[in-house]
């Protein structure tokens, strides 16, 4: 009985079959982005330009791993811009020559707890003060911002440790940087997490109803609070992979970045109102956005009107989902 209701309210399709399609359908969007620049910007084509592009996909894509889980309980993270300069800032302070200058496991650990950290208090925020996760998240956002440029006094920190740089930014396997692997792994292991755990099971059933959900005797406070606090370790993470490639930090950056992070999640098929969510379609949705500025940027583009073009496939991504809610609410 619950799988022909499950596929009545999916509209005549089993629900697995219906994410496979969700899944061809943005993968194929990306293979035609990817032929259209191949055709109108000089030298897309090359290999080089496609390895740079899953390479640059890597930390917005590992931090978009982490937003998924978020946003499939209906919430948003408007901080993980922010968040990774902030994070970033602290990943040099640990390992700076100049700074703490601490071994490469201790820095790591810590930047990490950071990254926890800062997704902690915005799941304390909206679990146990009751903060709508928008405000929050928005209040974090200039925190992340106000504390990253405080702790580094607005100067560019330096991360010269060799083994930090070459184990997120070296080639393990040769012509393939360390940080497109780490993207891989990381994909694995929130497709497990989301599909095999307690932690992405709840995260889809606080989506789809939260009431129901903690009748049924979840502590859903605890939960959604986890949830962002795995976020926040997804968003250390890609503040390592961000500060291991370039090699030093700008504590102004990562302003902007919840919008191509927000947008990855959404294109993959993670709805914003909640209870549906896509691992991998999430890792499409970030070389997607990828391309797009990747192409934009060698047909010689402005930047203002790639930002245009990115705020554009936004609207499109969610007017989408709009549409496809609709559909299953008429069923």
């Amino acid at each position: 009985m619950s799988t022909q209701a499950e596929t009545k309210q999916s509209g005549g399709l089993p629900p697995f079959l219906k994410s496979s399609l969700q899944q061809i359908f943005v993968f194929l969007a990306l293979v035609l982005i990817y032929i259209v620049f191949m055709v109108v910007a000089p030298n897309f084509a090359s290999l080089g330009v496609a390895m740079d592009i899953v390479q640059q996909s890597a930390y917005i894509g590992v931090m978009a791993l982490g937003a998924t889980f978020i946003i499939a309980t209906g919430g948003i993270d408007l901080s993980v811009g922010t968040g990774l300069s902030f994070v970033a800032v602290m990943a040099g302070v640990f390992l700076a020559g100049d700074w703490w200058n601490l071994p490469l496991g201790a820095g790591l650990l810590l930047t990490l707890l950071v990254g926890a950290l800062v997704g902690l208090v915005n799941g304390l925020n909206i679990s146990f003060l009751g903060l709508p996760p928008f405000i929050a998240t928005l209040a974090m956002m200039m925190a992340a911002r106000g504390l990253a440029l405080v702790v580094s006094d607005k100067q560019t920190i330096s991360i010269k440790n060799p083994q930090y740089i070459w184990l997120f930014n070296g080639e393990i396997i040769p012509g393939i940087k360390n940080a497109i692997v780490w993207f891989i792994l990381l994909a694995i292991i929130a497709s497990v997490m989301l599909n095999k755990t307690l932690l992405g099971r709840y995260a889809i059933a606080i989506g789809s109803n939260e009431e129901a959900t903690r009748l049924s005797g979840v502590n859903v406070k605890f939960w959604k609070t986890l949830i962002y606090v795995t976020a926040g370790v997804f968003m250390a993470l890609g503040a390592i992979l961000y500060s291991a490639r370039f090699g030093f930090v700008q504590p102004a950056e990562g302003v902007g970045f919840e919008l191509y992070v927000i947008a990855a999640v959404v294109i993959g098929g993670t709805s914003l109102a909640g209870g549906r969510a896509n691992i991998i379609g999430t890792v499409v949705g970030a070389l997607i956005m990828e391309t797009l500025r990747k192409g934009l940027q060698m047909m010689g583009v402005a930047q203002e009107w790639q930002l245009v073009a990115t705020g554009v496939v936004l609207l499109l991504a969610v007017f989408i989902d709009n549409v496809r809610r609709a559909r299953a609410a008429a069923v």
